[in-house]
């Protein structure tokens, strides 16, 4: 489905966060959980996954690369954003 994808955070548990684009042009949140979980990869559109309010560090992660997007010189001011995708 993707055909584009930036990571957003990575967890110290393994779980990954991509930003995406499918070929049909969709922008959505793919959540890898780590191996050892056993749990199944995840979508969720871009829409649903700003609107849930959550604080998380990978909502931190997407609000940090559009605060990026706005002002390239913004600096993070949250430890968990600092990191490089």
């Amino acid at each position: 489905m993707t055909t584009q994808r930036r990571k957003l955070y990575t967890s110290s548990s393994g779980d990954s966060w991509y930003l995406c684009r499918g070929r049909n042009g969709d922008v959505v949140v793919s959540h890898e959980p780590n191996a050892a979980s056993g749990g199944k990869s995840s979508q969720v559109d871009l829409g649903s996954f700003l609107a849930r309010g959550n604080h998380g560090p990978e909502h931190q992660s997407l609000r940090q690369l559009i605060a990026e997007l706005v002002d390239p010189s913004h600096i993070p001011t949250h430890p968990a954003t600092a990191q490089d995708p």
